[in-house]
């Protein structure tokens, strides 16, 4: 439940919140042209302890309605907690990788190129098996690549998550199993060891090459396997230094960072300060050097309301446009035509006619060629602050996503369009 703030303290509201009746000498309510309606003020209470019980009915009405208008007040704020906006500096991910093998891939693996033979041919004097890697068939197995990212504070025995990718030209990992293969760190040193049966998205059916057909469905050659590799050794962490806390924004940004510092500065009084766009520092009060997680507790579900920057997104590749709703546009007119030149080439037939002594049946190749220019009005846009009535004014003159790209271009170059461009 939203916390009531300190200057409205149910108390203090108890005893200063009432009603005042406009009351004429004759005893009836006066007012300009009709009754005069309970106005509701704040003043000290009274001392005098005959007030009527009606009187004190309507101030606890009163009261329960200023009460509730601030619990809406609170409850629908545009908030987003501290802990959605920023990462703890030291508490970061590291990513491992490994080399290894899947076997019983039942014909669908690799074609036994060299260095696959050569790696089952290791594994093999592993176990005291000496075979020439000349000697081996790999169509069973396939020589893959394993990737994982380990999280700070992962202990012992835990485990995590990890992708396997096929390294040669086997066709499909459907149904392997991932030997024991150990991930390394950035020093070369082995933090989790991964095994187990691999799950693929996907599948391949038919047999291909000439009067066959193949069906592909996703990617066959990777795979994951949930909770596949189990943590050997843990990565130190330290979130704490000289007492103080570093706050990393997913989204570096001048504004979002003060208002993040400000917002602290509320609940934890000149403990934040914001060095740059991607970093504040929160220094941990005295009573909660002992405790640092239950600090970063309070310390993450600080909400926030951060600056949302004018931009606009387009990719050009499947025609996708994302706008925040800070963009401006100041009066412009546009006006967009388009121009479509269609050419179609076609073969026909001339023959002799029936019963000719000479001629012989040729095939002539005609060509047409067609441009089309469709009637485009210049059409005023009044100054529109909002993406919603830029959205609608687009809208209205029928474009497609990639007219509104080529609009947007130039309305940028124009100088028209108040907001960041970026084209993907």
């Amino acid at each position: 439940m939203p916390r009531v703030p300190r200057y409205l303290n149910p108390k203090r509201l108890a005893a200063a919140v009432c009603v005042r009746d406009e009351v004429s000498d004759g005893g009836s309510r006066t007012e300009d042209g009709g009754g005069k309606a309970p106005v509701a003020i704040l003043r000290s209470a009274p001392s005098n302890h005959h007030r009527p019980s009606s009187l004190a009915q309507q101030c606890v009405k009163i009261f329960s309605f200023v009460v509730g208008l601030v619990f809406t007040t609170v409850a629908f704020a545009d908030g987003v907690r501290v802990r959605d906006l920023v990462m703890i500096s030291g508490a970061r991910d590291n990513q491992l990788v490994g080399y290894g093998i899947v076997a019983g891939l039942a014909g669908d693996g690799d074609k036994d190129p060299v260095y696959t033979k050569q790696t089952i041919a290791n594994m093999l004097q592993r176990y005291g098996i000496n075979v020439p890697a000349t000697t081996l068939s790999a169509k069973n197995v396939a020589v893959v690549m394993v990737t994982a990212d380990i999280p700070a504070f992962a202990k012992r025995g835990s485990r995590i998550d990890i992708q396997v990718a096929s390294m040669g030209d086997a066709k499909s990992l459907q149904g392997g199993v991932l030997l024991q293969t150990p991930l390394l760190g950035a020093d070369n040193k082995v933090y989790a060891v991964a095994q187990g049966p691999i799950s693929v998205g996907g599948f391949t059916a038919g047999q291909g090459g000439a009067g066959g057909a193949t069906v592909t469905k996703n990617h066959p050659t990777v795979a994951q396997i949930i909770g596949g590799a189990l943590v050997e050794c843990e990565i130190p962490a330290t979130i704490v230094q000289d007492n103080t806390i570093e706050l990393l924004l997913r989204d570096p940004d001048f504004t979002t960072a003060a208002i993040m510092a400000g917002a602290i500065n509320e609940v934890f009084t000149n403990a934040a300060r914001a060095v740059d766009s991607s970093a504040v520092q929160v220094r941990m009060p005295a009573d909660a050097e002992g405790a640092p997680v239950d600090f970063i507790a309070r310390l993450e579900n600080i909400e926030v309301t951060p600056d949302t920057p004018a931009r606009i997104i387009l990719n050009e590749r499947t025609g996708t446009i994302v706008a925040t709703a800070r963009i401006h546009i100041s009066s412009c007119a546009v006006s967009h035509g388009n121009i479509t030149i269609s050419v179609a080439s076609t073969l026909t037939t001339s023959q002799p006619n029936a019963f000719a002594y000479r001629g012989r049946t040729t095939v002539t190749p005609s060509t047409s060629t067609e441009v089309n220019e469709s009637k485009s009005a210049m059409i005023p846009l009044p100054e529109m602050p909002t993406v919603e009535k830029v959205a609608s004014a687009l809208n209205a003159l029928g474009v497609t996503p990639r007219d509104m790209m080529a609009i947007f271009q130039t309305m940028k170059q124009a100088g028209a369009l108040q907001a960041e461009l970026i084209i993907r």
